[in-house]
């Protein structure tokens, strides 16, 4: 506690997330985008001189919960890894007074992990049976745990370019069947005739190319905040049915859409759905003739509406003692 405000590290909030629903809370979010009950205004990005990383802000509104916030999160180049934090801090839309302060780390990758899975359960083909994920750091083991609750995989591939990987690790790790993950020995081997492929590296460049893809299938990716970082060519955009997590903020910070815009002559008019017109389905679903790509952003009221589920949790807890 600080002065009476929650302030929570990463392990407690860790133990929270466990405990709440992510996917129903963003569900929520979406839903008041498309009804206009909230505000998502774009994230702003201030670079640090010398080229030295950068910090991005994102702020969200939520007037059906009463509720904003905003999140920071810093990255900071050093000698041997860039230095990644993020913090949210919630407040009362009522009387503007702060209700909690939380580590985001763990949070970001829950929430990053459960929009991706949000979107397959919207965009993938109902009888998708093979699931790809490249990079399987937290994030993509969220992401795994996350598709777990949407389809009835048959087999999950995984593959990183730091190899190392076990399956007999992962599946325990996990709580899966030992035979339900493989462990591919090459991007081009993971990609063959997969269904959805989540792309979950930290790579501010291209991981795979859409001559990879042996079939149209849904590529989901989720990138990092390096300047115009991106794990897809640009160019591929015009190949590909787009769809994204928010089309109003978007375009203008994902890294292939701004590069597209710039040097390809893309604009984020051909994004064919965002997830609030997914959700109340006021937008066309993919028909698979072409490769299909969902690109999320992350949204500060993503983080808000989760740090509002934490916040419920620890009230429930402070009831029952």
């Amino acid at each position: 506690m600080l002065m009476g405000l929650p302030l929570l590290n990463a392990e407690q909030t860790a133990d929270i997330l466990r405990c709440i629903d992510v996917p129903a809370a963003l569900r929520r979010v979406f839903s008041g985008l498309a009804s206009g009950q909230a505000v998502q205004p774009a994230q702003k990005v201030m670079l640090l001189p010398d080229n030295r990383g950068d910090v991005i802000s994102y702020f969200g509104i939520d007037m059906s919960c009463s509720l904003l916030g905003v999140k920071v999160s810093p990255y900071l180049v050093k000698e041997t890894k860039p230095v990644i934090t993020a913090w949210t801090l919630l407040m009362s839309a009522e009387d503007g007074m702060p209700l909690m302060l939380c580590d985001a780390s763990l949070l970001t990758i829950e929430r990053t992990a459960a929009t991706t899975a949000l979107a397959v359960d919207m965009l993938a083909p109902d009888k998708a049976a093979i699931l790809t994920v490249i990079g399987t750091g937290a994030a993509g083991r969220a992401h795994i745990r996350q598709a777990l609750t949407v389809r009835p995989w048959k087999e999950i591939r995984v593959w990183n370019r730091s190899g190392g990987l076990s399956a007999e690790v992962l599946s325990r790790e996990l709580g899966l069947d030992a035979g339900l993950i493989t462990v591919s020995t090459s991007a081009d081997e993971a990609v063959r005739d997969t269904d959805v492929l989540m792309l979950c590296t930290s790579s501010a460049t291209p991981v795979v190319a859409l001559d990879q893809l042996t079939r149209p299938c849904l590529v989901t990716s989720i990138s990092t905040n390096a300047p115009h970082a991106h794990e897809i060519a640009p160019c591929a955009l015009a190949e590909m049915d787009v769809y994204c997590d928010y089309r109003q903020t978007t375009p203008a910070h994902a890294g292939e859409m701004v590069i597209a815009a710039r040097e390809h002559g893309w604009s984020g008019e051909r994004i064919r759905g965002d997830l609030p017109e997914l959700v109340t389905d006021a937008c066309a679903k993919p028909d698979y003739r072409r490769h299909v790509f969902f690109r999320s952003l992350g949204l500060g009221l993503e983080d808000i509406a989760i740090a509002d589920s934490v916040l419920s949790h620890l009230k429930e807890q402070d009831t029952e003692k």
